[in-house]
């Protein structure tokens, strides 16, 4: 196999034709299409089902293509580091990053790598580890900084625990049950969360079930969005379920508040998770670096904003 019949298999497959990836790869569309009958020839396999509207791959090409990804995601990687050997890196570093430390701590981590490293590209992911784990899995991202507690263990995937905090039932301002002090009380309202398919049970039995609480399914409202949970709460009688740290964020605690129920649960944990046997390259790892060397000084700060929010973490690091 050769790198460029690689590359036209994933861009083909990103793509859905090869007219399409051939533009995407400045090559003739008979380039293309001759790279990929090379690989199916290789092979001996069919890669590719073609048909009026463009091309789908069929079940080889679909194990193919994962493997290639992650073919091509190393060479950049091998790439990068060269270059930053030869004090020349660039290139593109993707990861993912979990809401609330977009909010909090993001942005001074990501000035500090681009002092250190001002021609690598970020691209960085906002949400959930359910976003984060399939791009990692297939070569797409390096490693993701979130939500760990929920999501792993899981053998491909490893951890480094940064902080573990609590979550809390939270509520506008002016609620006519803000002063409610268990989840009992809170059963006929309605909810909007945020939270992927498999983890249902999971939520449920963290607010509700396991404190013998059992709640009308047509009650939870889901959200794909952050903002659009703030938003809905902030404006509606809705309840929702936010990590503490977010609620140090002023566009969060103006808007919303925690409430103080008697029921309370393990805390979550916010981690580096990288695929298993999988060593960061040297932009990843500066950025790790960085990220550390914040949290660090920010956690040493007397500034109020770092106490009200490291007040709400326990460093793991």
């Amino acid at each position: 196999m050769k790198l460029n019949q690689l590359r036209a298999l994933v861009m083909t497959a990103d793509c859905g034709s090869i007219r399409a990836a051939a533009r995407k790869l400045a090559v003739s569309q008979t380039a293309v299409a001759k790279a990929l009958r090379e690989l199916e020839e290789h092979l001996q396999l069919p890669l590719l089902v073609r048909n009026a509207s463009g091309v789908v791959l069929t079940r080889y090409g679909q194990s193919l293509l994962q493997h290639a990804r992650q073919m091509l995601c190393q060479l950049e990687r091998a790439r990068l580091e060269l270059s930053h050997l030869s004090n020349k890196a660039e290139g593109q570093l993707r990861l993912g990053i979990s809401p609330w430390m977009g909010l909090t701590l993001l942005p001074e981590v990501v000035t500090l790598f681009r002092e250190r490293m001002p021609r690598v590209r970020l691209e960085i992911f906002e949400g959930l580890m359910a976003v984060a784990l399939p791009r990692l899995r297939d070569g797409t991202m390096e490693f993701a900084v979130g939500l760990v507690s929920a999501s792993l263990p899981r053998p491909e995937f490893v951890s480094d625990p940064l902080f573990a905090y609590q979550m809390s039932v939270v509520a506008r301002h002016d609620h006519p049950l803000r002063a409610s002090r268990s989840i009992h009380e809170l059963l006929e309202q309605d909810w909007v969360v945020n939270y992927p398919d498999a983890s249902h049970d999971v939520l449920m039995t963290e607010i509700f079930w396991q404190h013998g609480a059992h709640i009308d399914v047509q009650r939870i409202q889901r959200v794909q969005s952050v903002q659009l949970t703030l938003s809905l709460v902030a404006q509606t009688d809705m309840l929702s379920y936010f990590p503490r740290p977010i609620l140090t964020v002023p566009m969060f605690s103006d808007r919303v508040q925690c409430l103080e129920l008697i029921e309370t649960n393990e805390k979550d944990i916010i981690g580096i998770v990288t695929p298993r046997n999988a060593q960061l390259g040297v932009a990843a790892q500066c950025f790790v670096d960085c990220l550390t060397q914040v949290i660090r000084r920010r956690a040493r700060s007397a500034n109020m904003e770092d106490v009200r929010l490291f007040d709400t973490l326990d460093l793991l690091i």
